[in-house]
């Protein structure tokens, strides 16, 4: 794994439990927030917990390079929803 990737990683190792917002790029200027706890990080992706209330899904991953690459932001503790 390269380095910058295993620094995103040990971040979040630092922060399971924690409250976790994910900001998704959706599309063409259309982003998809979604809010729930860091349950589990793996050598290429991070799990989340979603909240009940925020959907049908109820555990979401995303890889490391969505951080990296931009196609994710991450927040920690919670956030307030925007319309």
């Amino acid at each position: 794994m390269p380095e910058v990737l295993q620094n995103i990683k040990d971040n979040l190792d630092e922060k399971l439990g924690s409250p976790i917002t994910v900001i998704a790029q959706a599309g063409r200027k259309k982003t998809t927030t979604r809010q729930g706890v860091l349950v589990e990080t793996y050598p290429s992706l991070f799990v989340v917990e979603l909240d009940q209330a925020e959907g049908t899904f109820e555990r979401v991953s995303y890889s490391y390079t969505d951080i990296l690459t931009k196609n994710i932001d991450v927040n920690f503790g919670r956030q307030a929803k925007t319309a």
